[in-house]
């Protein structure tokens, strides 16, 4: 059974700001005893709903969903065209500018939802596309312990999952991992699955395989990066499969 919220969340930052408006929520519940509770990220121009109607389906009766529906902004990337996005993005590039505020404020309000959840229950994020970037930007703030405008991060995160994605503003973030004990030891805690396709024409493979080395080297060590040849930008079965052995064992085991 699916439920929804509205929610709506402002940067985060001390001087006033536009608030960001997002969409509505989706919830999957646990359909077994609630063990996991996993946020869920869509892609450019989607919503939180056909995520939650896949996810479902998945056998993981212990694990519950929530999928929210990123705010419509212009995006640069589509000539400034407004559409559900987690953040703004330009060409995809290593080290082409990355929209920092829009990142923190999706990455809280991603905590925030997470934030209520039961103390017993381990916590994730996963998504697709810029979905999984935005899964993966959380990562770094976990490790950090802070948000890229140095607020606290509040969450104790478990498990991450990335689907045909990259890091965004990966280019200083071993040197910030590296510096602090306690961000080393949360990023060696960390699981993370990244899967891409070879054939990928949106978010090219060479994205994938890069983000994944780079947060390996930044003291990730529990990566896990999957190749699936043949795949372009859209998730087939045997990958959906293998994402739920992976979370099976990393979230409920």
């Amino acid at each position: 059974m699916s439920s929804y919220t509205n929610a709506s969340i402002g940067s985060g930052s001390r001087t006033p700001r536009r608030t960001v408006e997002f969409g509505r929520t989706y919830v999957v519940r646990p359909k077994g005893k609630h063990q996991a509770t996993v946020v869920w990220l869509h892609g450019l121009g989607d919503n939180g709903s056909s995520w939650s109607q896949l996810l479902d389906n998945l056998p993981l009766p212990n694990i519950k969903w929530i999928c929210p529906t990123a705010p419509t902004r212009p995006v640069t990337v589509l000539g400034g065209f407004p559409c559900t996005a987690w953040f703004d993005e330009g060409e995809l590039s290593e080290d082409g500018p990355n929209d920092v505020e829009g990142l923190d404020a999706s990455v809280s309000h991603i905590a925030n939802l997470l934030s209520t959840e039961p103390t017993d229950v381990k916590l994730g994020i996963g998504g697709f596309s810029m979905g999984a970037a935005c899964a993966l930007y959380s990562a770094t703030c976990f490790a950090q312990g802070k948000y890229g405008n140095g607020s606290p991060y509040p969450v104790n995160l478990k498990a991450i999952v990335g689907l045909s994605g990259w890091l965004p503003g990966g280019r200083s973030l071993r040197s910030m991992i590296e510096g602090s004990h306690d961000g080393a030891r949360r990023a060696a805690s960390l699981p993370i699955l990244l899967c891409h396709g070879r054939g990928d024409e949106v978010v090219p493979y060479k994205f994938g395989e890069r983000s994944s080395q780079i947060l390996s080297s930044a003291g990730f060590r529990y990566v896990a990066f999957k190749t699936y040849e043949g795949l372009g930008h859209y998730t087939v079965p045997k990958e959906m499969e293998e994402v739920c052995q992976w979370l099976n064992a990393r979230l409920v085991a």
